[in-house]
């Protein structure tokens, strides 16, 4: 256990074990002990003995023919009450209805977890070619459309821990230099959307506008993201103008603005 779990008190086997959850978690096929333990850096025998717990506890399955592990069902009880449909998440949908019948795309919406932008709730649009985001998928905030957006709103103290993470490339286009990165997050607060152009993947571009809710913090907003051979920049900046009609009334009504 280090210094800093120990002035917190944390324990350095819970967080291992919930990394661990999360290992499986970030996996669409079952993995194996040996996968988890590359992905936590630990050997074998521990990263068994984690999944062992996680079973025991009802979390994570194991199929006795391949000796591979996935996620439980039970895992969804630990976020029902989070997502509970209530009048907040009416509304918030309500308004991703009116853009996705006004655009006829898909709407996500996203809130701030720690480094990572959540998405949370999702409209699908009639577009036949879109991007199929799942609720729950978790993206970085440096190269999303989504996740620049929230960023932008976001004090000094918070850019330097998250550039102390050192954030990593996904394509060519992606930013990661301090200077560079906080030049276009200031570009996005001065015109009040973000972009991502190829930024997060190859053939994918996105645009996304921040809520603010109390006190006029940013910890969520609404993005559409699309492939580049229907998703022009002309196309973007035509679908900015009805999400931040839609931002600008749920900021209102979350008391983020006047």
């Amino acid at each position: 256990m280090n210094s800093s779990n120990r002035r917190q008190g944390g324990s350095t086997t819970a967080l291992k074990a919930f990394r661990a959850l999360e290992a499986v978690a970030g996996s669409r096929e079952k993995v194996t002990a040996r996968y988890v333990g590359e992905q936590l850096g630990i050997d074998k025998v521990s990263a068994y003995r984690m999944l062992v717990t996680l079973e025991q506890a009802g979390y994570v399955t194991r199929d006795e023919a391949s000796k591979k592990y996935g996620l439980s069902y039970k895992v969804i009880s630990l976020s029902r009450n989070l997502l509970a449909e209530n009048e907040v998440s009416r509304m918030v949908q309500d308004f991703m209805r009116e853009v996705s019948a006004e655009t006829l795309e898909t709407l996500h919406y996203s809130v701030l977890d720690g480094f990572e932008a959540v998405l949370v709730y999702r409209v699908k649009g009639t577009q036949l070619v879109n991007v199929d985001f799942q609720i729950g998928d978790r993206s970085p905030l440096h190269c999303t459309a989504i996740g620049k957006a929230m960023l932008a709103y976001q004090d000094q103290d918070f850019f330097r821990r998250f550039m102390e993470t050192e954030p990593q490339p996904r394509t060519a286009e992606t930013l990661t230099d301090p200077d560079e990165l906080h030049a276009e997050l200031e570009r996005i607060r001065a015109r009040g959307f973000a972009i991502d152009d190829k930024e997060f993947a190859e053939n994918l571009r996105c645009v996304a506008v921040p809520v603010f809710g109390a006190g006029g913090h940013v910890t969520s907003g609404l993005a559409i993201s699309g492939p580049d051979s229907r998703f022009s920049r002309s196309y973007l900046m035509k679908l900015k103008d009805p999400m931040l009609r839609a931002a600008e009334e749920l900021s209102r009504r979350f008391g983020g603005i006047d």
